[in-house]
C-alpha cells in the first residue's frame, strides 16, 4: 500500500499545531479563572519542600505546563521570594503535575472533541463576564487538544506499514538511549512534554511502537521540557540560573536511574496495564505518571544535596545593582496580569523608598553642605529615573493583556503613582540645585530660617514615607493620614512665607537668601502634593 506522505505530514503537523494551541488556550483560560490564587499557592506553600512539591503539582495542573511553573518559580527565586531549596520542591512537583495531561488524553473523549470546542467558543463569544469567557477559553483549549490529537493519530495510522518506521522502533527497543534522545530532541523542538506524550499515546494505540521502545522516549521528554526554564534563566540572577539547572539535573538523573531499571519498570507498567485493564493511551499515561512520581520520591531526600551541587556549579553571590528593577520579570506578564501588577507595585514601593532617601540626602546637603550628600542624591535621582522608565514600560506591556475591571483600576493607580514618585525625584533634584546655588553664591540663611526649613523637610519626608507605605501595603488608614497632613504642609508653607517677608522687612535676611528659602519651601510643598496624590490613588483603588 502506498502511504500518502503529504496527507500524513499535513495531518500530523496540523494536528500538532492545534494540540499545542489547545494546551496553551486551556492553560490561559484556567489561569484567568484562577488568577491571583496561583501566586498565592506558590508563595504560601514554600515553607517546606514537601508542600513545595504539592504546590508545583497544583499550579502545573492549572496552567498545563511544567515549564510554565518552572518559569514562574525561576521568576520568584529571581525576585528573592523563594530560596533555592524551596524552588527545587516546586520543580519536582511540576514534573508530576505535567503528567495530568496524559491522563486526560487517556480518557477517551476524542469523539466529543468538536462539540466541546463549540461550547467553548460559544462561551467566549456570547458572554461578557470575564470568568465565563475564561472558562470558555479553557473548554475551547480542551476540545482543541483532543481534536489535534485525533488529527495527529489519523496522520500516524499509516506509519505502522512503513518499513523505515518499523525498523526505527525495533532499534529503539534494542537501544533505549536512542529513545531518550528522540524524546529529548522532539520535546526541545515543540517545547511541550505533553505533545510528545500525546504522540506516543497515539503511536502505541495504533500498535506502531512497542512498550519497551516507548518508555525511554518518556524519559527523554522530561529532559527536553527543561529547555524552557533554561531559556528563561539566561541573563537572570544567579539564583534563577541555579533553579533552572536544578530542573535539568533532576530530570537527567531521573532518566539515568530509570534506564538502569528499565526492564523492571517496563514489567511494572505492563503489569499495571493488565491488572487495571488500561487502554493503550492510559498505559502510557501511567508509565509517565509513575516515572515522575517515583523519580521525585527517589530524589526528594537529596534536595539539600542538589542545592549544594548547583551552588558549586554556578558560584557567585547575588549582587543587587540598585539601578536595575528587581521585580519586573517579563515572565510574569506572560503568566498572569494580576501577578505582574503586584510585581510592579513592589518595584514602585522600592522607587518610593528611593524618593524618601533622596529627600533625606538633600536635607543633609542643605544642613552640612557636604558634597557626598549631593552625589548620593543625584545617584538616587538616576535610579529613580531608570526605574520610572522600566516600570512604565512594564505597565504598558501589562495593559496589552486583557485586564479585569479591578486590575485596570489598579493599573491606572500604579501608572499615576510612578509619575508622582518620578516628579518627587525631580523636585529634590531642584532642591540640590538650590543648595548648590546657595553654596556657590555664599548665601547666608539665618538660623531661624534654617530651623524652619528643617522642620518642613521633616514633615515632608514623613508624608512621602507614609504615602509610599500606604501604597505598598494598600493601607487606607495611612493614606487618610497623608491626605490630612496635606493641610499641615500647605499651612506651613504659607506661614513660613509670611514670616520670611517679615524677616526681609526687618532686614534680618538678604534678598538672595530669601529667594533660596522661598524656592525650597515651594519645592517641598510640591513634593507634599505628589505624596497626597499617591495616597489618593490608594483611597480610590479598592484592593
Amino acid at each position: 500500500m502506498g502511504v500518502d506522505i503529504q496527507t500524513l505530514l499535513f495531518e500530523f503537523f496540523g494536528g500538532l499545531g492545534i494540540f499545542l494551541l489547545g494546551i496553551k488556550f486551556m492553560g490561559d483560560g484556567l489561569q484567568k479563572s484562577a488568577g491571583d490564587r496561583l501566586r498565592d499557592i506558590l508563595d504560601r506553600f514554600t515553607s517546606n519542600p514537601f508542600l513545595g512539591v504539592l504546590a508545583g503539582m497544583v499550579v502545573t495542573m492549572l496552567i498545563q505546563s511544567s515549564s510554565g511553573t518552572t518559569v514562574l518559580t525561576v521568576g520568584l527565586v529571581n525576585a528573592g521570594f523563594m530560596t533555592l531549596r524551596q524552588a527545587i520542591g516546586v520543580i519536582m512537583g511540576a514534573n508530576i503535575g505535567t503528567t495530568i495531561t496524559a491522563f486526560i488524553i487517556g480518557i477517551d473523549i476524542g469523539e466529543y472533541a468538536l462539540p466541546i470546542l463549540a461550547v467553548g467558543a460559544f462561551l467566549i463569544f456570547f458572554f461578557k463576564k470575564p470568568i465565563i469567557t475564561a472558562l470558555g477559553q479553557a473548554l475551547f483549549g480542551f476540545g482543541a487538544l483532543f481534536y489535534g490529537l485525533e488529527l495527529m493519530s489519523s496522520g500516524m495510522k499509516p506509519l505502522r506499514s512503513l518499513e523505515a518506521f518499523h525498523e526505527l522502533t525495533v532499534s529503539m527497543s534494542d537501544n533505549p538511549i536512542l529513545g531518550v534522545i528522540i524524546g529529548t530532541v522532539f520535546t526541545l523542538i515543540v517545547q511541550s512534554s505533553s505533545a510528545t506524550v500525546g504522540i506516543l499515546q497515539g503511536l502505541f494505540s495504533e500498535g506502531a511502537i512497542a512498550l519497551d521502545a516507548a518508555i525511554p522516549v518518556l524519559f527523554g521528554d522530561n529532559i527536553g521540557t527543561t529547555i524552557t526554564a533554561v531559556l528563561a534563566a539566561i541573563g537572570a540572577s544567579v539564583a534563577a540560573r541555579r533553579a533552572a539547572l536544578t530542573h535539568v539535573i533532576f530530570n537527567v538523573m531521573g532518566s539515568i536511574i530509570f534506564l538502569i531499571l528499565l526492564i523492571p519498570f517496563v514489567a511494572f507498567v505492563s503489569f499495571l496495564q493488565t491488572k487495571l485493564n488500561l487502554n493503550p493511551e492510559m498505559t502510557i499515561a501511567f508509565a509517565h505518571g509513575s516515572f515522575n512520581v517515583m523519580n521525585t520520591i527517589i530524589q526528594f531526600p537529596f534536595i539539600a544535596g542538589l542545592a549544594w551541587i548547583v551552588t558549586k556549579i554556578i558560584p557567585g553571590k547575588d549582587t543587587t545593582i540598585e539601578y536595575k528593577p528587581k521585580f519586573l520579570d517579563p515572565i510574569f506578564i506572560e503568566r498572569s496580569s494580576a501577578l505582574a501588577l503586584d510585581q510592579a507595585k513592589k518595584e514602585i514601593a522600592r522607587m518610593g523608598e528611593y524618593a524618601c532617601k533622596g529627600l533625606e540626602e538633600s536635607n543633609r546637603y542643605l544642613t552640612t553642605s557636604s558634597q557626598k550628600h549631593s552625589d548620593m542624591a543625584m545617584q538616587i535621582e538616576g535610579a529613580i529615573n531608570n526605574l520610572d522608565r522600566n516600570i512604565t514600560e512594564y505597565l504598558v506591556t501589562v495593559s496589552g493583556r486583557s485586564l479585569s475591571e479591578q486590575e485596570s483600576e489598579k493599573h491606572t493607580a500604579l501608572m499615576n503613582s510612578v509619575r508622582d514618585i518620578e516628579r518627587i525625584g525631580d523636585h529634590f533634584e531642584n532642591l540640590i540645585e538650590l543648595v548648590d546655588y546657595k553654596i556657590s553664591n555664599k548665601v547666608q540663611i539665618s538660623d531661624k530660617a534654617m530651623g524652619e526649613l528643617n522642620t518642613m523637610f521633616d514633615l515632608t519626608n514623613m508624608t512621602v514615607k507614609q504615602a509610599v507605605d500606604a501604597l505598598s501595603e494598600s493601607d487606607r488608614e495611612k493614606a487618610l493620614e497623608v491626605v490630612q497632613r496635606e493641610e499641615e504642609i500647605d499651612k506651613m508653607e504659607r506661614d513660613y512665607r509670611k514670616r520670611h517677608i517679615i524677616r526681609m522687612n526687618k532686614g534680618l535676611c538678604s534678598g538672595s537668601a530669601g529667594i533660596v528659602f522661598v524656592d525650597i519651601i515651594s519645592n517641598l510643598e510640591r513634593i507634599g502634593d505628589h505624596a497626597v496624590n499617591i495616597a489618593e490613588y490608594v483611597l480610590g483603588h479598592h484592593d
